[in-house]
């Protein structure tokens, strides 16, 4: 981040200074925010750290004429939890919470914290509503702020203490531009006539109910390498990669600090019986054979016994598993989206997803009322797209 005028970000570890961070935030309506996490670096990633940038004084609409005097907080999650004065704060009906890519941080935020937000504005789908060509956040403060981000701090581990000067600079500058870029986006999306439809977008992320979105459960066909494994030698593979992931939890590291998926596939296929065999696996260190030698062994000899595992469900494509008439809808209606999404310059997914489409396709709706019944489609798209669709429904 450039510039002599930014006040350096307040440091939130202890309660003491967390309510002074309240007593300035219960006096605004408008929040920037953003999370950091280890998910590079643990099996069980978590929310260390959480940012949160508002007005400096005054315009509590955050329109003040200085858009860039603004308090910039670190709050430090890993040393300080007591946080719901704050989700009580970012849950008022008034407030308004700017995001950029808002859905993971949404998660987060209710998985770990039990955070409910009233109100969002997601800047990255504010720019795409508009055909940014370039909607993330990096990309966008470079161009409309000259400020370049530090990109080695997109690997960092944020469970380290204490925070390096660089870490902290990066933090910062992720909710410090935030308003400005909310007000630039504001005006351009008013002027495009795409405010409401922006708004209705932004009303669907808070409807979503983020403490259903279980991870999907882990498996080795999650490896694209279980592919080049012959079936005969999968069994092994299985028991090899069981072992990592009983390991990993153990030592709560991502699996491929463990052990990468290409070793795991080598040793399937290669299946050494002893340490001087395993040492001659390429990516499998001398350190990595003294430590797991004996363990990786025995997870090949277990694994040489046991059933081979059932194969995954096979993904169908549409055309797989709709009938004729129902398939031919979602054709119609995926071609009206690539027409529209051409005419708006927008991505199609902007205009509806596949699966909204396939969904429509299939329940043939008959009214812009039914069409409300679809999670994607609020009253914006209900009122834009709906006599098209429900046309070609009908046929």
């Amino acid at each position: 981040m450039s510039g002599d005028s930014v006040r350096k970000p307040v440091l939130v570890d202890n309660e003491t200074a967390f309510r002074r961070m309240m007593g300035v935030l219960e006096k605004r309506r408008r929040f920037a925010v953003d999370t950091e996490s280890d998910s590079l670096f643990s099996y069980y990633p978590k929310v260390c750290l959480l940012q949160i940038t508002v007005p400096a004084s005054g315009g509590e609409d955050g329109e003040q004429p200085d858009e860039m005097d603004v308090l910039d907080y670190l709050v430090d999650t890993l040393r300080y939890q007591a946080l719901e004065p704050l989700g009580r704060q970012l849950a008022r009906p008034e407030a308004e919470v700017i995001m950029h890519a808002a859905e993971n941080d949404l998660l987060l935020l209710e998985r770990e914290f039990g955070f409910s937000i009233a109100n969002v504005f997601d800047t990255q789908l504010a720019a795409r509503i508009l055909g940014w060509q370039h909607a993330g956040l990096a990309a966008i403060l470079e161009e409309c702020f000259g400020a370049v981000s530090d990109k080695r701090m997109q690997r960092t581990n944020w469970s380290k203490r204490p925070l390096t000067p660089e870490q902290i600079a990066y933090a910062q500058m992720d909710t410090h531009y935030l308003f400005a870029l909310r007000r630039k986006l504001a005006a351009e999306l008013k002027a495009a006539d795409r405010w409401e439809e922006a708004q209705d977008a932004f009303a669907l992320l808070v409807q979503t109910d983020y403490s259903e979105k279980e991870p999907p459960e882990r498996n080795i066909w999650q490896m694209k390498e279980t592919r080049s494994v012959p079936r005969k030698n999968t069994g092994v593979l299985e028991a090899l990669w069981e072992w990592r992931e009983a390991e990993a939890q153990r030592r709560n590291v991502p699996p491929f600090k463990v052990l990468r998926n290409r070793v795991l596939t080598q040793l399937a296929e290669s299946q050494p019986a002893t340490e001087g065999e395993l040492a001659r696996t390429p990516g499998l260190g001398a350190g990595d054979v003294r430590r797991y030698g004996a363990q990786l062994l025995a997870a090949i000899a277990e694994g040489r016994k046991r059933p081979l595992p059932d194969l995954p469900a096979p993904t169908l494509r549409p055309e797989q598993m709709l009938d004729r008439k129902v398939l031919n809808r979602y054709d119609a209606l995926r071609k009206w989206r690539t027409r529209t999404a051409e005419a708006r310059n927008v991505a199609p997914e902007i205009v509806l997803a596949n699966g909204a489409l396939l969904e429509i396709a299939k329940r043939r709706p008959r009214t812009q009322a039914d069409l409300l019944d679809f999670r994607e489609i609020g009253p914006w798209k209900a009122k834009t797209y709906g006599p098209a669709i429900l046309e070609i429904v009908a046929k």
